[in-house]
C-alpha cells in the first residue's frame, strides 16, 4: 500500500490563511448587506411613546418638538440625539429613550421639581432639589417659593445654605424670602418681615452658629425698647464681638437741643 505524502507546513498555512480571508470577506459582505437593508425605508418609525413625569408638558407637544430632530429609521435613529432633543424641552430634566419593537421609540421623562426661584426677579430661572438651575415659564408655578441668588456655578452651595438656615428661623415663625451669596462670598437673608440680615462669610456651620447666637439675644434687646422681633429692619452680623441692629421706631441718635 502506498503511503500518503505529508502536506508541507507552508501549504497548510496558506490554506488556513485563505480560509480565514474568505470567511472574513463573507462576513464583511453580509454585514454590508445587512447595513444596507437596515438603512432602507423598510423599518420606518411609526411613533414615539412618552411616559413618566410630564406635569408641565403633554405628550403631543413633546412628540411635535422632538420628531423633526430625528433622522433614520427604527434601527438607525440616534438615541443619544433623541435623548438630547427631549432634554432640551423646558421642564424636562432627564430622558431615557429606547427602541420598542417593532417600530416605535419610548421616552421616559423626569421633570424638574422647583424648590426656589433663582436670580433676579426679571429672570425666568428656577432651581430644583439637586441644586440645578433651569429655565422655565415661572407663570406656571402655583406655589410661593423663596428666591435664591448667587453665582450660578455655586447654586448647589446656595441651596445647601438655605436648607441649613430654614430650621433656625422656624421656631420664631420667621421665613426666608430671599437668600443671596454676594460676589464677595458673604451671605444675606431677607425675611418675610422685611428684615435684611447680613450674615457674613463662612462655612454652613459657622454661619448657622452666628445666626443662632443672634436670634437668641435679639429678642431681649427688642423688648428693652418695647418691640418684638418683627420690628427688626436689619442686622449686621459681620462683627466679631457682636452685631449692629436697626429697629423700626427706635433710634439711638440724640437730638441737639441747640438746634431746636
Amino acid at each position: 500500500m502506498a503511503s500518503s505524502i505529508p502536506v508541507p507546513f507552508d501549504v497548510k498555512l496558506m490554506n488556513v490563511t485563505a480560509s480565514l480571508v474568505f470567511a472574513a470577506f463573507v462576513l464583511m459582505l453580509c454585514a454590508a448587506g445587512a447595513w444596507w437593508v437596515l438603512r432602507q425605508p423598510f423599518f420606518p418609525l411609526a411613533g414615539i411613546k412618552v411616559d413618566g413625569d410630564v406635569t408641565h408638558n403633554n405628550a403631543v407637544t413633546l412628540r411635535a418638538n422632538v420628531a423633526p430632530q430625528l433622522a433614520g429609521n427604527f434601527f438607525t435613529v440616534d438615541l443619544g440625539r433623541a435623548r438630547a432633543a427631549f432634554e432640551s424641552v423646558p421642564w424636562v430634566r432627564k430622558a431615557v429613550v429606547r427602541r420598542e419593537f417593532p417600530n416605535k421609540l419610548r421616552a421616559t421623562l423626569t421633570e424638574h421639581v422647583p424648590v426656589a426661584h433663582w436670580g433676579d426677579e426679571a429672570e425666568s430661572r428656577l432651581i430644583n432639589g439637586f441644586g440645578e438651575v433651569f429655565d422655565a415659564n415661572v407663570a406656571e408655578i402655583d406655589q410661593v417659593l423663596p428666591r435664591l441668588s448667587g453665582p450660578t456655578e455655586q447654586a448647589g452651595q446656595v441651596l445647601g445654605m438655605y436648607r441649613v438656615l430654614v430650621p433656625i428661623f422656624q421656631p420664631l415663625e420667621l421665613e426666608i424670602e430671599q437668600l443671596t451669596l454676594t460676589s464677595r462670598g458673604s451671605w444675606r437673608v431677607e425675611l418675610d418681615t422685611g428684615a435684611v440680615l447680613e450674615l457674613g462669610r463662612g462655612r454652613g456651620e459657622d454661619v448657622a452658629a452666628r445666626t443662632q447666637r443672634f436670634l437668641k439675644t435679639v429678642a431681649p434687646v427688642a423688648r428693652q425698647y418695647g418691640r418684638g422681633i418683627d420690628a427688626i429692619e436689619g442686622a449686621d452680623l459681620r462683627h466679631n464681638e457682636g452685631y449692629a441692629l436697626r429697629m423700626r421706631g427706635v433710634t439711638t441718635v440724640v437730638s441737639d437741643p441747640k438746634k431746636k
